[in-house]
């Protein structure tokens, strides 16, 4: 089953030029990633008797046109498969000549919000998304890994704050990429918006963490890599060109 939206773009949603930005973008693909679930009885609004909740793990997205502001956007969502605890979902954004102009695919984990245990993908669950097997956004089935780079050009430090966390008490999903902007050399940080977005989640950052965004560029890639304030926990790793 494809499951759409749509989304008018605003004025926080865009950068100097008026077009859509890359936070929004992602913003725009949680909150359907979102709604589908709700539709079919697995959201936040039924967490409290499901006991279940995704976690975000990976971000692929490729900006093919971008839509500018006060466009209303269409996009479409589906699960694409589920396997065990994981699922993969897709998505398409369409402007309003109906062109495409975003695809992105993501990674989710399965897991009991109090116990935090990976829970396995029920069969009566799984029907309940309709997962489009055959339907991909990218060639690739598989969300291809981000290496970690041996080598850093510059850092910055931050301590996570209130503003900062979601419902289950974690940095929230956009926020990684917040962080990551702020770690960018200035001329690189001019160059935004970017056309390719790869954010892989490793472990996630609560409030009063003090976390370290390491910035370089290798293989035409901007990479961010944020990790604990001792650098032995690997918290995210992102990925912009």
């Amino acid at each position: 089953m494809v499951y759409q939206e749509k989304f008018k773009i605003g004025l926080k949603d865009v950068g100097r030029k008026k077009e859509v930005s890359d936070k929004a973008i992602l913003e725009y693909l949680e909150n359907i990633a979102a709604y589908h679930s709700d539709s079919v009885g697995y959201g936040i609004n039924t967490t409290d008797i499901t006991h279940l909740t995704w976690l975000l793990l990976d971000w692929k997205v490729e900006v093919i046109k971008r839509p500018e502001y006060g466009q209303i956007l269409t996009i479409h969502t589906w699960s694409r498969d589920i396997i065990k605890c994981y699922a993969y979902r897709d998505f398409e954004i369409y402007d309003d000549k109906n062109q495409l102009c975003v695809v992105a695919t993501s990674k989710w984990l399965l897991i009991h919000n109090q116990t935090k245990k990976l829970v396995k993908v029920e069969q009566n669950m799984a029907q309940q998304y309709e997962s489009e097997i055959h339907k991909l956004a990218f060639k690739e089935k598989q969300i291809e890994k981000i290496k970690v780079p041996e080598n850093y050009q510059s850092s910055i430090i931050y301590q996570t704050k209130r503003k900062d966390i979601d419902v289950i008490g974690h940095m929230h999903n956009l926020y990684y990429l917040d962080l990551a902007y702020e770690a960018l050399p200035e001329s690189v940080y001019q160059q935004r918006p970017f056309q390719q977005i790869r954010i892989m989640y490793k472990k996630e950052i609560k409030l009063g963490d003090i976390v370290i965004g390491q910035y370089t560029y290798e293989e035409g890639k901007h990479i961010v890599a944020i990790k604990s304030e001792d650098e032995k926990t690997l918290h995210a790793l992102i990925a912009l060109n």
